[in-house]
C-alpha cells in the first residue's frame, strides 16, 4: 500500500479522487491507508480546503 501524499496540493487531488472514486467517506479512505481523517482536514485547512461530508469531497 502506498503512503498518502505530503504535499497539501498533491494530497488534496489524491484524496478527491480517491473519494470520488473509492471510499465512501474520509474515514473510509483514512482508514485503508492507515492515516488521521484529523491530520489530512488540518493539512488541507492549510490551503483553505474543507471536508463536506455530504458532497465527499474537499471544498
Amino acid at each position: 500500500m502506498m503512503d498518502l501524499p505530503t504535499q497539501p496540493e498533491m494530497l488534496l487531488s489524491f484524496v478527491n479522487t480517491a473519494l470520488r472514486d473509492e471510499f465512501e467517506s474520509l474515514e473510509d479512505l483514512a482508514f485503508y491507508y492507515d492515516a488521521d481523517p484529523d491530520a489530512i482536514e488540518k493539512t488541507l485547512a492549510g490551503i483553505h480546503y474543507v471536508y463536506d461530508p455530504e458532497r465527499n469531497r474537499f471544498i
